[in-house]
């Protein structure tokens, strides 16, 4: 059974197209005016494994708040209806990943309950000319509310002795261990046999 979604999210702010293949082999068409949002976008279709297309339009002229949020919410969408009744998913994942002076965890429950915690230090207020770092934290709500999954994100250790944190490895090892976690999660368990992971029998 295809695991893929195509979704299209316009308003009079954005025009989004989200398209993806759980069972991909990690391939990326991303495009969303805002170069650091593209490259960690990137990184959920190579380390989730994912075949990924994201093409944005938005009001850039006045911030890129709008097309970072519009497209988080069409992302979580897709993965949402790509994973359909979830039958014969492992629905837990967790990941912890080091980047250089940085150690990020992400956990995951693909409940069906969306909830998130992001927990992050104070970083400098932009990586590049418009990604507002204040941003991450809404990436994450935005895409677990469409998601429909609950995420855990902590950032363990983040300044190198005597210094500050790099901005950049913060929110980039946030997105590498997300899509690690996700991964897990959204991967087939073999001894499922299908049955949905949940005593409910619904997710």
């Amino acid at each position: 059974m295809s695991r893929t979604a195509r979704v299209e999210r316009i308003t009079k702010e954005t025009k989004v197209l989200v398209e993806i293949d759980l069972d991909g082999t990690g391939t990326a068409e991303i495009s969303t005016g805002v170069g650091f949002y593209d490259h960690m976008l990137h990184q959920i279709a190579r380390h989730g494994g994912y075949d990924l297309t994201v093409r944005t339009v938005g009001d850039l002229e006045i911030d890129a708040h709008h097309t970072i949020e519009d497209t988080a919410l069409a992302l979580g969408t897709a993965f949402d209806q790509a994973l359909g009744d979830k039958a014969g998913i492992r629905r837990y994942g967790s990941a912890t990943v080091p980047m250089d002076e940085v150690l990020v965890r992400a956990a995951v429950d693909l409940s069906g309950r969306p909830y998130v915690v992001h927990d992050e230090p104070v970083l400098a207020p932009y990586i590049g000319p418009v990604y507002a770092t204040s941003m991450t934290r809404h990436i994450w709500e935005s895409f677990g509310q469409a998601a429909r999954v609950t995420l855990h994100v902590d950032v363990l250790r983040a300044a190198r002795p005597g210094g500050h944190p790099d901005a950049h490895h913060v929110v980039e090892a946030q997105f590498k261990a997300v899509s690690r976690a996700l991964r897990e999660a959204t991967a087939i368990d073999p001894r499922s046999a299908g049955a949905i992971p949940s005593t409910k029998g619904a997710l």
